[in-house]
């Protein structure tokens, strides 16, 4: 990919996506849901191992910034990648910036 012919608004897009995901659990929460998982917010706050409250949090903030959809399957909320190639993201923060 050409970054010199990405616009601004483009650039603006990305760089609120990862700022989104700067934080460790919401990066676990996208690795969660790598390969086209989907997952209701209780199934996700039982793997994170804290409050639905807090969990609903990232997950707003995550939804909100382009890198979650969600879709309503009676009772409950399913999340998903927006984008699955996303996780290539956490493939780079695992290989580049957490070896010993």
């Amino acid at each position: 990919m050409n970054y010199s012919e990405l616009n601004i608004e483009k650039l603006t897009l990305a760089t609120e996506m990862l700022k989104a995901i700067a934080h460790p659990m919401r990066i676990a929460i996208v690795g969660y849901l790598d390969g086209g998982v989907k997952l209701t917010v209780t199934e996700i706050h039982e793997r994170l191992g804290i409050e639905q409250s807090t969990t609903s949090h990232h997950l707003g903030i995550l939804k909100n910034k382009g890198v979650l959809s969600s879709k309503r399957d009676g009772k409950n909320t399913y999340y998903f990648l927006k984008h699955p190639a996303f996780t290539g993201i956490l493939d780079c923060i695992e290989n580049c910036g957490c070896q010993d």
